[in-house]
């Protein structure tokens, strides 16, 4: 026979109690933590949202004595007693309520447990895949349940902070039409219209441009969105992010104002002052002195391009990849030299390969002199300038890729990622902010043919760079930004196009007829000819977001029922069979699985 709370009410959270409740009598309702029976006394540590605090059964009262002695982990139970204070002897500093304890007066079983799978304990070391079969016990963690709980947190901030400066909230559709370019869409089969289908949005992009063109003004969003891609730690096929629009600015006026929540954020969840306002750095200056699109800045190890050092030297793989159009760049580990064997340098010549450099030559400025196994294909002199451009001194060592530029940037990228990584040259104390800007409009698909647009085809071209659109593709840059903390990428937008000529030609260049355009987006471009105006916006990855401030490795660990590597839902079986019946409604046959 169960329990049930009728007659009681919870008066408290369990933390939520202090030395100041001391006297009062309280009904606490909970988990069970852990047991310890000392024979004369029981000592059950309830647990819920809040935290943990410890209830103290006695044989004053044999009937509830007995019952407290049944007690298991993970029962679930009301408890009416007193506030109390600990004997000092016994003070646990570990627990927020570790001064005070429950003398219990009443005690209700209200749910009985099995043993759970694993223990639930804070930051378990027990394998991801059992935690998600068993999702609901992994929750009942107090790390996992903090990480969503700052989840909500932020979630009423942003809402708070858009609204306070103008927004509206506003939902777009989750069914609509599927216009696919970029990541693939879900599709979700109409039964009304058989033979058609729905698509999961995988941003609300076109609709919250048309919401700017019928005049809403300031719109924003916390969007469910869906990409049927590989996932990756920061990545799950479905995910959210905070989306937001605004009519009538700039970029200055979108980046600044971000830059505003952000620094809210911050202060609010991680008590930390954010210096306002964020570094600026153009596309190519992140590129040539990071090899990457979302540097990590808190340490150095900057590339630096020394082709024109060693351009006409005699070693072939060099004086090859400038005549091919690519470069010869490299980075100096300061101070490392003797920190990093022959060994180490093989094993990170392996690691390069995995960017497709086909090698990684090296330098080290030895107290006697140099030693590299390039040194024979250099002169002196030429040796001497490489030393010098990468500022080399005793104790140093160079590395340097030899390719086009991709694979340089690329390689190199990682590399002082990873040198910095195992050498402990990473500030995680430091939160180190900056906008990305000036970003190529476009960039070609080998595989495909043709160029496609690096962020999305609705992505206005700076105004100087528009007449290069035909003869250049290429070399237009985009009104685009991107906001990166630590090499991570929080979030991004641009402005957008606004004017039915400009967007057809935009989709002219990455391949689509006019026919097609409009087959596909006719709907967008027939509301720009009844007047839109300039606008522009951008989106945050909120499980990102949630993430860095937790300081957790994978997304996984904030959402909370996230998909693993296979885009499956190891807890529910999703996805899974469906009948035929429902099937044949929707007019669909599936192939068996040979």
């Amino acid at each position: 026979m169960f329990e049930t709370i009728e007659g009681i009410k919870r008066t408290h959270k369990c933390a939520q109690l202090t030395k100041a409740n001391i006297g009062e009598e309280v009904v606490l309702m909970g988990f069970t933590n852990s047991v310890r029976n000392l024979g004369g006394l029981i000592f059950i540590n309830l647990r819920d949202v809040s935290g943990i605090i410890q209830c103290v059964f006695n044989t004053d009262n044999a009937e509830m004595y007995e019952k407290a002695a049944k007690v298991r982990d993970e029962f679930v139970l009301a408890v009416v007693g007193t506030v109390a204070a600990r004997d000092e002897a016994v003070v646990n500093k570990n627990m927020a309520t570790g001064e005070i304890e429950i003398i219990a007066k009443e005690l209700r079983i209200l749910s009985k447990a099995q043993t759970p799978p694993f223990y639930i304990v804070e930051n378990s070391d027990v394998k991801e895949d059992l935690r998600l079969t068993y999702r609901y016990l992994d929750l009942r963690r107090p790390d996992m349940q903090r990480h969503l709980i700052t989840r909500s947190k932020v979630a009423q901030i942003v809402r708070n902070f858009y609204i306070d400066n103008g927004f509206y909230e506003i939902e777009t559709p989750i069914l609509m039409k599927s216009t696919p370019e970029g990541a693939r869409d879900y599709l979700v089969p109409s039964r009304v219209h058989n033979g058609k289908f729905y698509a999961l949005p995988q941003s609300p992009q076109i609709y919250k441009q048309l919401l700017m063109i019928s005049g809403m003004d300031r719109y924003f969003q916390i969007a469910k969105c869906f990409r049927d891609e590989d996932l990756r730690a920061d990545r799950q096929p479905e995910f959210t992010q905070i989306d937001l629009e605004m009519s009538f600015v700039d970029m200055d006026d979108i980046l600044s104002l971000n830059e505003q929540l952000i620094a809210k954020i911050f202060k609010e969840i991680k008590g930390i002052d954010v210096e306002l306002p964020f570094l600026r750095m153009p596309y190519s200056e992140a590129m040539d002195r990071f090899g990457s699109d979302k540097p990590d800045t808190r340490f150095g190890l900057e590339i630096k391009d020394i082709s024109s050092d060693v351009k006409g030297c005699g070693f072939k793989v060099f004086a090859d990849a400038i005549d091919n159009g690519g470069s010869v760049r490299a980075i100096n580990a300061k101070g490392l030299a003797d920190k990093i064997s022959r060994k180490n340098i093989d094993a990170l010549q392996e690691f390069t390969k995995t960017y497709k450099a086909k090698g990684l030559a090296w330098i080290k400025v030895n107290a006697d002199g140099i030693q590299s196994p390039i040194a024979k294909f250099l002169t002196e002199d030429e040796m001497n300038v490489v030393v010098a451009t990468t500022d080399a001194q005793v104790n140093d060592v160079i590395f340097i890729v030899a390719d086009k530029n991709k694979v340089v940037f690329d390689s190199l990228g990682a590399l002082r990622i990873e040198i910095a990584k195992q050498h402990g040259l990473i500030d995680n104390n430091k939160f180190n902010f900056l906008w990305v800007t000036d970003f190529p409009l476009l960039e070609y698909d080998e595989e495909e043919g043709r160029f496609v647009a690096m962020h999305h085809p609705f992505t206005a071209p700076k105004d100087e760079d528009i007449q290069y659109l035909d003869s250049d593709p290429g070399r237009v840059r985009a009104k685009a930004y991107d906001i990166i903390l630590n090499g991570v990428e929080l979030g991004g937008g641009s402005m957008r196009i606004y004017n039915t000529d400009l967007q057809e030609k935009m989709f002219g260049v990455i391949g689509l007829s006019n026919e097609d355009a409009w087959e596909r987006f006719g709907f967008l471009l027939e509301a720009f000819k009844y007047g839109a105006p300039p606008h522009g916006g951008m989106a945050y990855g909120f499980d990102r977001l949630i993430m860095l401030l937790d300081g957790c490795d994978s997304i996984r660990d904030v959402m909370a029922f996230p998909k693993v590597q296979n885009a499956s839902e190891l807890m529910s079986g999703a996805p899974g069979p469906v009948d035929t019946k429902q099937l044949e409604e929707l007019g669909i046959k599936t192939k068996a699985e040979k």
